[in-house]
């Protein structure tokens, strides 16, 4: 499971994006839970984000991977 600030930076930006739970959140939050960054990507893919926010999620992606790595 991971952990640290940068996890807690992503769900917690996802949450206020993903207001109402759904299907596609709770996959999302899962493969978080379950330090899945592919899934999590793919995921993120499929949603409707604007290019402001798909920037500023891939972003924290980037970061979880580079923290998982070390």
């Amino acid at each position: 499971m991971t952990s640290g600030s940068t996890t807690v930076s992503l769900l917690r930006w996802l949450r206020r994006q993903l207001r109402e739970p759904a299907p596609q959140r709770e996959r999302l939050e899962a493969a978080i839970a379950n330090d899945d960054p592919a899934e999590a990507r793919r995921i993120i893919d499929l949603m409707p984000f604007n290019d402001a926010q798909r920037h500023h999620v891939a972003q924290l992606l980037d970061r979880w991977e580079q923290d998982a790595a070390n």
